[in-house]
């Protein structure tokens, strides 16, 4: 299997569409939105997500066939918010995700941005795979949506030295 992983315009609103629903329904606890809520998104706020110049959304492909994805905007001065990150259960443990974040940090460096993001703190397999790319641990707790219990830590991507 070839595995493909590029940045998404537009034009691919349809497939960033279903992967997402896809995750939202499968993994629920680890995004701050939910199935009930993206179902409703027209096409027009889909593709107007991927077009924005500020934001980078990312899918990796087997073989034409969506299996992990990732998505950044800017939201503190000099950085880039990962959000979105979910790779498909049958391709977890392939280093699916860390493939996504390489392509959404490349973005982020050419637009001389720092990576930080958001994990569950009740998924400590994602933790150990953000640690394991060089995320380090915040401390810094939030609950991931208003409607759940449920908490984030903020974590950062220390930058490269030289």
């Amino acid at each position: 299997m070839t595995l493909d992983v590029r940045e998404l315009g537009s034009d691919d609103w349809e497939l960033w569409r279903d992967i997402r629903l896809c995750a939202l329904r499968e993994s629920p606890a680890a995004f701050g939105s939910t199935y009930e809520r993206e179902q409703g998104f027209t096409p027009d706020l889909w593709q107007g997500r991927l077009a924005d110049p500020e934001a980078v959304s990312v899918l990796a492909l087997a073989d034409g066939s969506p299996v992990g994805m990732g998505a950044g905007f800017q939201d503190l001065p000099g950085h880039l918010h990962v959000v979105a990150m979910w790779v498909d259960p049958s391709w977890r443990g392939q280093q699916v995700g860390h493939r996504v974040l390489d392509a959404v940090r490349q973005w982020a460096d050419r637009h001389a941005l720092r990576l930080h993001l958001d994990v569950s703190t009740a998924n400590p397999t994602a933790r150990r795979s953000y640690e394991r790319y060089g995320f380090v641990g915040t401390d810094e707790t939030r609950p991931l949506r208003e409607d759940t219990a449920d908490q984030v830590e903020r974590m950062v991507l220390p930058q490269r030295s030289g």
